[in-house]
């Protein structure tokens, strides 16, 4: 039996998931396989059925966003690990073993992600784990930077859910990932939950995979992602920090706001990113927004203090790792 299920969400894959599959198929260690499809358009979905028949698929008729696909395939699992994976992704053939090595190691590990490198210039990373500031940002570690670089594994933030390995069974304690995220800052959220909870999230560089990146989106910066992100990124901080907590960060945050605004304003997409601002103070006016925000538990205290921490300590982090 398999201790490891990849949940795959698919939407207009076709150039990317036969590679994708293929690399899983290849490993030292052969997973279970469920490829949530997002209503796509093109033939994608015709051929994980046609070619990869030992997969299994669930289908969705529209695109219900990457929260949505992966709590799917999650629930559908019946692994000890669940292993979420981009379609744009080429894994290495050592990364399932290395991740359940890992895990395996680390009992109060909730995530553990993999070293990203990027697909069309293998010379760059791609990410080395998630990171979160007091300035309401999240960052990939070391991307854009030499491959070579950040080979020491440890605790991070969070684990980037395009290529992360998850404890099943914690889901039910720290709880699925927010559908109401749709796409975008949904592993910072589900990291942010794991830490409040006490447990860790911890990056594998052994595990390599290599990552296409905006293969669904088109680009890096564009307009629906811009403002989608930024709806993500109020509701973020909505939910996980106590009233308190805002105020001690809030001069960060107000900084860290006024920053992105004018950078967005200098792209062209100032208005996409304001639009998204005022969606998710919106949300978190809402009844299912308020439903979904994390309750503060005294007994939690300590995990608070390492969290807060983190904000500060990741500032620096920014410009110097």
């Amino acid at each position: 039996m398999s201790k490891t299920t990849v949940v795959i969400p698919n939407y207009n894959g076709i150039e990317y998931i036969d590679d994708c599959l293929a690399s899983l198929y290849q490993g030292s260690v052969v997973p279970e396989i469920i490829v949530v499809d997002n209503g796509s358009a093109d033939e994608s979905l015709a051929l994980v059925r046609e070619k990869y028949g030992r997969a299994q698929v669930i289908s969705f008729n529209e695109n219900t966003g990457f929260s949505k696909a992966v709590n799917a395939g999650i629930r559908a699992a019946e692994t000890e690990y669940v292993l979420l994976l981009n379609n744009d992704t080429i894994a290495d053939e050592r990364m399932v073993e290395e991740l359940e090595k890992a895990m395996d190691g680390a009992g109060i590990a909730f995530s553990a992600g993999a070293k990203m490198i990027n697909l069309h210039k293998p010379e760059l990373l791609d990410g080395a784990g998630d990171f979160y500031t007091a300035l309401g940002w999240a960052f990939a570690r070391g991307k854009d930077k030499d491959a070579g670089a950040c080979n020491k594994p440890g605790r991070i933030f969070s684990a980037c859910a395009g290529a992360a390995l998850y404890r099943r069974a914690l889901f039910e304690k720290v709880g699925f990932f927010d559908e109401n995220h749709f796409a975008y800052l949904e592993d910072i959220d589900i990291g942010y939950r794991a830490n409040i909870c006490g447990y860790h999230n911890i990056y594998v560089p052994k595990a390599k995979v290599r990552h296409a990146g905006s293969a669904v989106s088109g680009s890096r910066h564009n307009a629906f992602k811009v403002r989608l992100s930024a709806r993500n990124s109020i509701y973020l901080i909505y939910k996980n920090m106590p009233p308190v907590q805002i105020l001690i960060n809030l001069p960060f945050l107000m900084a860290g706001y006024a920053v992105k605004t004018f950078y967005f304003v200098l792209k062209g997409m100032g208005g996409s990113y304001l639009q998204g601002l005022l969606a998710g103070i919106k949300l978190c006016g809402t009844e299912e927004g308020r439903r979904h925000r994390v309750r503060f538990k005294a007994r939690y205290l300590k995990n608070y203090g390492w969290i807060q921490g983190q904000l500060w300590a990741n500032i620096f982090k920014l410009y110097f790792l």
